[in-house]
């Protein structure tokens, strides 16, 4: 079995499962790496979007087609705009 090795900063998608359904949303990033359980699989710790906490993953709750899937749509995105991000005419000053 092939171990896939995330890193600081990666999003990634988590498994559907009772807590997490498949309509809802399953992304996150990952804030931390943590040491390898008792079973010796990898943990890592990541945050939701719209939450203010972090929380503990194994390896096996990341959904490895989907994460793969989002970083391909990411990369293809970030360099079909070719623009910078920051357009010093679209910022308003007020009076």
């Amino acid at each position: 079995m092939k171990a896939n090795l995330h890193a600081v900063d990666d999003v990634i998608v988590l498994k559907a499962s009772l807590m997490r359904t498949a309509n809802g949303d399953r992304t996150c990033r990952i804030v931390g790496l943590l040491p390898a359980a008792d079973s010796g699989e990898r943990q890592y710790r990541v945050r939701f979007g719209n939450e203010n906490f972090e929380r503990r993953i194994l390896a096996s709750d990341i959904d490895t087609t989907a994460t793969t899937t989002l970083a391909e749509k990411e990369e293809t995105s970030s360099t079909t705009t070719g623009g910078p991000w920051l357009r010093p005419g679209s910022i308003r000053v007020s009076k």
